[in-house]
C-alpha cells in the first residue's frame, strides 16, 4: 500500500508519512511511570487521538502496564440518565478499552458490571480488579469534553480524584495512571449545576499534573517525516530548507503541517510533472490552502462569527494598532489557545500560524470591505497592476493607495481624523490590497508591532516577494533605525527591494514619494 499524508483520523505508520513524537513520548511516558493523572487539551485535528494511540502501543509492549483506552464520542444522552444506567456502562466501556487480547479480562469485567449500580459499586469493583491483578493499569479516556456537560460523568471524574488521593495515603488502589484527552481543559470544568441555573466551579480534575509537552512539530521533527517521504518517493528536495519553510507557514500545528505536505506531493507535483520539491512549492501550496474551505477552517471561523468580542479582539491584532499582552486568565486568550488560533510571543498575543492569520484576516478583511465601501470603496483592478511579464507592480499599488488615500482625505470626515488612519491604516491597506493579490498571492504579518508603530507586511505573488513596512512616522532618527531594520530583514529574506508606507500626522512630508538606496518610502 502507497503511503499518503494523512490530514483526517487517526495516522498509521504503515499507511501514513508520520512525524516522529519519540521524544514526546518519553516525556508522556515519563508523567505515567509516576502515577500521574494530566490532561491533554489541544485544539481540533492538533494530533491527540494519534497521540493516544502511540502511548497505547508503547505500554502494552510493557509487561508492567495493562492499558484500557476508552472514548465517550457518540455515546447517546440515555447512558447519562441515572448512576444504575452509567456505572455499569462505564465499567463495561472500560472492559472494551483493555482490547481482543485480554479476553479473560473483558470477560471478569463484563460480569462485574451485573453488580454494579452506582459509583459507589463502581469504585469497589475498580478496586477489586486492580489488587486482583497487582499490575499498573492505565486508563486513557479520549474526547472528554462529549461528556463534559453531564453532571454524572463529572461525578465519574469526581471518583477517580478521590481513589487517587486514597492510593496516595494507601487507603485505596486505583489507576496507576488517567490521562483525559480532549479540546477543553477538564481541569476547568464545573462540578455542579444547581437547579436554579447557577454554576459553581470546582474542578473534578485538580489533582492534574500540568502537561508541558508540546503537541506541536519542530522543523527537527518535520525533517523526520520528510526523510520518510524521500526514500519511499524518490523525490529530492533540500529537507532542512523545506522543512524550515514549513514550519514558517504552519508553526508546527500537525493538520497544517500536514496539508501543506500533501498539496504539493498530490497536486502540485503531478500537475508540474517535477520530481523535486522547492521553497516555492511551499508557497503556492500554502496559497492554495488558505483560499480553501475546510472543516478545520469552517470551525476556526465559526467560533468567531458567534463571538463579536473575539472578533473585535483579532481585528485588533490583524490592525497592528493595539498590542495585547499575553494573560493566561484572560478569557479572549483562553478561548483562542482553546481553538487553536493564538498563542504567547514574548508575553505578546499572537496569531498561532501564517495560514490562520491569512484566513482569519481574509475574512474580517472581505466583511470590512462591505462596511468601508462607503468610504473607501474598491478603486482598483487586479490588471492595471499587473506588469507586461505577469508580475505584481507594486511600485503602482503604493502610488495609487497613496492617490486615493489623498483623494478621500480631502473629502470624507471620517478619513480627514488622524486618529482614525493611524489606526486603520493597515486594514485599509489590506482592503485596498487583497482583491489584487487573491487567487494569485497572499500576504501575511512578519515583524510584530512594537513601540516605534512599525508593522511589516510580506506578500508573495507568485515566486515574488514584497516586504511593505508600515509605520506611523515619529522622528528622523526613528526613521533611520526603520531604515536599517528593514535592510537588515531583506537581506535575511533575500529581497533586493523594500517599501515603506509611512503615516504622517506632522503633515511635513504629506503625500510626497522617495526613493534610497532600493527602498521606496510613501507618505500619506
Amino acid at each position: 500500500m502507497t503511503k499518503k499524508f494523512n490530514i483526517t483520523g487517526i495516522c498509521i505508520p504503515e499507511r501514513h508519512y508520520m512525524v516522529d513524537i519519540g521524544n514526546k513520548l518519553k516525556q508522556i511516558n515519563r508523567l505515567i511511570e509516576d502515577g500521574e493523572y494530566f490532561t491533554i487539551n489541544r485544539p481540533r485535528q492538533y494530533g491527540k487521538t494519534t497521540t493516544l494511540l502511540s502511548i497505547e502501543k508503547s505500554l502494552k509492549n510493557n509487561p508492567d502496564f495493562l492499558v484500557s483506552s476508552i472514548s465517550f464520542e457518540g455515546v447517546g444522552d440515555l447512558v447519562f440518565y441515572d448512576e444504575k444506567t452509567f456505572a455499569p456502562f462505564v465499567l463495561q466501556k472500560i472492559a472494551e478499552g483493555f482490547g481482543f487480547n485480554n479476553e479473560v479480562i473483558q470477560n471478569y469485567l463484563y460480569d462485574s458490571s451485573k453488580s454494579v449500580f452506582n459509583l459507589d459499586n463502581l469504585s469497589k469493583e475498580t478496586s477489586t480488579f486492580i489488587r486482583m491483578y497487582n499490575t499498573k493499569v492505565v486508563l486513557i479516556i479520549d474526547e472528554v469534553d462529549k461528556s463534559s456537560n453531564n453532571q454524572l460523568f463529572l461525578s465519574f471524574l469526581g471518583m477517580l480524584r478521590n481513589k487517587y488521593l486514597q492510593r496516595n495515603a494507601g487507603k485505596d488502589y486505583t489507576f496507576h495512571s488517567v490521562i483525559l484527552a480532549g479540546v477543553h481543559d477538564v481541569k476547568t470544568l464545573k462540578l455542579k449545576i444547581r437547579r436554579n441555573g447557577e454554576q459553581k466551579y470546582n474542578s473534578p480534575w485538580n489533582i492534574a499534573a500540568d502537561f508541558k509537552v508540546d503537541m506541536s512539530f519542530n522543523p527537527n521533527e518535520i525533517t523526520t517525516m520528510l526523510v520518510d517521504y524521500v526514500k519511499d518517493k524518490k523525490v529530492k528536495m533540500d529537507i532542512p530548507a523545506i522543512s524550515e519553510r514549513i514550519y514558517h507557514y504552519t508553526s508546527g500545528y500537525p493538520f497544517l503541517v500536514s496539508r501543506v505536505c500533501k498539496e504539493v506531493d498530490e497536486i502540485l507535483l503531478p500537475v508540474k510533472n517535477k520530481e523535486a520539491w522547492t521553497i516555492q512549492d511551499i508557497d503556492i501550496a500554502v496559497k492554495n490552502i488558505t483560499e480553501e474551505r475546510n472543516t478545520n477552517f469552517d470551525s476556526l471561523l465559526k467560533n468567531i462569527i458567534n463571538n463579536n468580542e473575539l472578533y473585535l479582539y483579532l481585528m485588533d491584532i490583524i490592525s497592528g494598532n493595539l498590542v495585547h499582552s499575553y494573560n493566561p486568565h484572560d478569557e479572549m486568550v483562553v478561548m483562542g489557545e482553546i481553538y487553536g488560533f493564538l498563542k504567547n510571543s514574548a508575553s505578546k498575543v499572537v496569531f498561532h500560524n501564517k495560514i490562520y492569520e491569512e484566513v482569519i484576516s481574509n475574512f474580517i478583511i472581505s466583511k470590512l470591505s462591505r462596511k468601508k465601501s462607503r468610504y473607501f470603496a474598491a478603486e482598483a483592478t487586479r490588471s492595471q497592476f499587473i506588469k507586461p511579464n505577469n508580475r505584481l507592480n507594486i511600485e503602482k499599488i503604493l502610488l495609487k493607495f497613496q492617490e486615493v488615500i489623498k483623494e478621500k482625505y480631502s473629502k470624507s470626515d471620517v478619513l480627514k481624523s488622524d486618529e482614525f488612519l493611524e489606526k486603520d491604516l493597515r486594514l485599509l491597506f489590506l482592503v485596498f490590497l487583497k482583491p489584487i493579490i487573491n487567487g494569485i498571492g497572499f500576504s501575511f504579518k512578519e515583524v510584530e508591532t512594537s513601540e516605534e508603530k512599525r508593522l511589516d507586511i510580506v506578500i508573495i505573488f507568485k515566486d515574488e516577494k514584497f516586504v511593505v513596512e508600515l509605520k506611523l512616522w515619529r522622528d528622523k532618527s526613528y526613521h533611520k533605525q526603520g531604515i536599517i531594520r528593514l535592510k537588515d530583514y531583506m537581506h535575511r529574506e533575500g529581497v533586493k527591494k523594500g517599501f515603506m508606507l509611512i503615516m504622517d500626522k506632522t503633515r511635513s512630508k504629506e503625500f510626497t514619494v522617495e526613493h534610497e538606496d532600493g527602498l521606496m518610502m510613501v507618505w500619506i
